[in-house]
């Protein structure tokens, strides 16, 4: 092969259907066919898997359950199963296993794969996906939908493309064009905020973005304009990460008007709480440290933490240490802007510092 010819990366992103939910529906044949889903009950029981027979109802995951039975009235609510979850996980990893080792996990549902060199000997990214995908459902009686590329960015959004049981390819010489094609809201790395301020800037789709400079998304995205302009290219040079240590998780909240009283603040705290959460559970990663982030109107943040001598387990410990933690800043003098709270110092659930790939080998898997 001639060495100036650069060799791509073949890179493969699976991500199950439904994870949750289908796990539920396969192990009691009663909820099959029927909208469920996966998630708590009571006022601030939250949505975290939705089947896609409650989709079409506008449920989705990361709602509030109270609004997604009043979208669904049939829908069946389901309480989560970890250890269940975990154990199906596990058998996918060794699926994984027998084509590479080099695994990225991202959380108990979606992993990355990198198969440029695999343990067959393969050429093939495109049958190595569907291979896994065969096995998994071979085993385990869920699907899986996979996307193929060369590079972790595009193979994400090829495996949402054909959801679900689908598989989608983009090859090099397509990666451009399926950027240009793509709402950039649906691009990873681009968040809602961000999307509805290009929005307001004409910059609707990766054809949009790629009609604008370096210097240009310099000006208005600082740092992220070099991630936006490679991205609205095709390019992303990230490898996949076996060993990649996930520190914290946290959600954060900008509010339409500055917050002054401690009741709002508490209440929009709470809102924090009901997505952070589920992504806790989700990547089944605990932390030993809580962290509250405020920002005020004049832009000036502070951070407040409380640490534990073990991972913080429990949903109602952290609700009430994030409280405390606000309410000891309060009365404030600055309005409120942004509210945010995270886990910090993550580990296992046994409280054992780990990176994703030990927490994968041990209890999750991630893909």
């Amino acid at each position: 092969m001639d060495s100036a010819v650069p060799q791509h990366r073949k890179i493969i992103h699976i991500d199950m259907d439904a994870f949750y939910a289908s796990v539920e529906q396969r192990d009691n044949p009663e909820l099959r066919g029927k909208p469920l889903a996966v998630g708590g009950e009571g006022p601030r029981g939250v949505v975290a898997a939705a089947s896609y027979e409650s989709r079409p109802y506008g449920v989705r995951s990361a709602m509030p359950s109270g609004k997604a039975k009043r979208l669904c009235p049939d829908l069946i609510l389901v309480s989560p199963r970890f250890d269940a979850y975990r154990a199906v996980s596990q058998q996918i990893r060794t699926i994984f296993e027998r084509f590479t080792d080099i695994i990225q996990p991202l959380s108990l549902d979606e992993a990355y794969l990198d198969v440029t060199h695999n343990k067959i000997g393969l050429t093939s990214a495109t049958y190595i996906a569907q291979e896994i995908r065969r096995m998994i459902f071979d085993e385990t009686g869920l699907t899986a939908s996979a996307g193929v590329s060369y590079n972790k960015l595009i193979a994400k959004l090829a495996s949402d493309q054909n959801k679900p049981d689908g598989l989608c390819v983009v090859t090099p010489e397509k990666g451009a064009d399926f950027i240009a094609s793509m709402p950039v809201s649906r691009i990873h790395g681009i968040g809602p905020v961000t999307a509805r301020r290009m929005k307001g800037m004409g910059i609707e789709t990766g054809a949009d973005l790629k009609r604008h400079d370096l210097a240009f998304l310099q000006q208005h995205f600082g740092k992220a304009a070099r991630f936006y302009h490679d991205a609205a290219r095709g390019i992303d040079e990230r490898p996949v990460d076996d060993k990649r240590i996930r520190k914290s998780i946290s959600v954060e909240d900008t509010f339409a008007r500055d917050l002054y009283t401690q009741s709002d603040l508490i209440i929009e705290l709470d809102k924090v709480m009901t997505r952070l959460w589920p992504r806790i559970e989700k990547a089944q990663s605990y932390g030993r440290t809580v962290t509250l982030k405020m920002k005020f109107n004049d832009f000036t943040i502070i951070t407040r933490s409380t640490s534990f001598a073990t991972p913080v387990t429990d949903r109602g410990l952290l609700a009430q240490t994030g409280r405390e933690l606000l309410i000891r800043q309060c009365p404030v003098e600055k309005g409120v802007r942004l509210l945010g709270l995270g886990l910090h110092n993550l580990g296992n659930e046994k409280g054992e510092p780990g990176s994703e790939a030990i927490r994968a080998q041990q209890l999750t898997l991630a893909l």
